[in-house]
């Protein structure tokens, strides 16, 4: 069970966080959460699909990194290869936390910076340090803050932008069929993309409130995304190969 805790600069005075990736840091994963404000970053590197979370059984967007559980073709003992990392994972091992909301702010509860204290990244002589020796915030915490808002405002745009495309059906399951060099065949399932069919066939003043939302932009993003599917066929072959050799 991971251990969260909310930061404070006394309990975590001597905190550092160790920032690279590696497979033993939990960076071996096949897929990550995505928001609207990355996916222009995001498509030229990963396959931007959509997947119901098990949990809330809500529709999330995400990218790609893989074809198997736990496998990211991007990721080796010496970093993650991509242009761009998404905010999903740059903000690990730091997570969003609410406390209860103070009579000021009317009972709104309250965002604040929690720690997963059982992360392998933790350490207390490694890594970048979390606060300054006169307990104030370092350069890299500031930064966390700065990747852990952009998601808090990200996942309330994302979730506007789906439910727009649920509301004109723009949706689609898809499965992807991918045979690989050696002859293996590898599918995809409970994936979903966008509906080329149903988009092209929208009447003009429901592609006009997509323009001026900012949602052509996304949708398109999404679909160009695809291209980046080749790439990682590729990555996956040649991880094949150097197995073989």
């Amino acid at each position: 069970m991971p251990n969260h805790q909310q930061l404070d600069n006394i309990t975590h005075k001597n905190l550092r966080v160790l920032t690279h990736h590696h497979p033993n840091f939990g960076d071996t994963t096949s897929y990550s959460r995505l928001f609207t404000s990355e996916f222009r970053h995001a498509q030229g590197d990963y396959p931007i699909l959509f997947r119901k979370n098990s949990e809330t059984g809500q529709f999330e967007a995400i990218a790609l990194f893989g074809f198997a559980v736990e496998e990211n073709l991007f990721l080796d003992d010496h970093g993650w290869h991509a242009n761009y990392i998404p905010l999903a994972i740059q903000r690990r091992p730091f997570l969003i936390g609410f406390e209860p909301g103070s009579q000021e702010s009317q009972g709104e509860p309250k965002a604040v910076v929690h720690i997963d204290m059982d992360s392998p990244r933790i350490s207390e002589s490694e890594g970048e340090a979390v606060f300054l020796e006169q307990g104030g915030q370092s350069h890299y915490l500031q930064q966390v803050s700065s990747v852990l808002n952009a998601i808090h405002q990200g996942d309330t745009e994302t979730r506007a932008f789906i439910d727009t495309l649920l509301h004109y059906e723009l949706i689609e399951s898809v499965s992807i069929k991918v045979k690989l060099q050696d002859g293996s065949n590898n599918e995809l399932s409970s994936l979903y993309s966008i509906n080329e069919e149903k988009l092209t066939s929208l009447a003009a003043d429901a592609v006009y409130s997509l323009y001026q939302r900012g949602y052509m932009q996304h949708i398109y993003m999404v679909m160009a995304s695809m291209a980046a599917m080749s790439h990682l066929i590729e990555l996956k072959n040649k991880q094949i190969s150097s197995t073989d050799v």
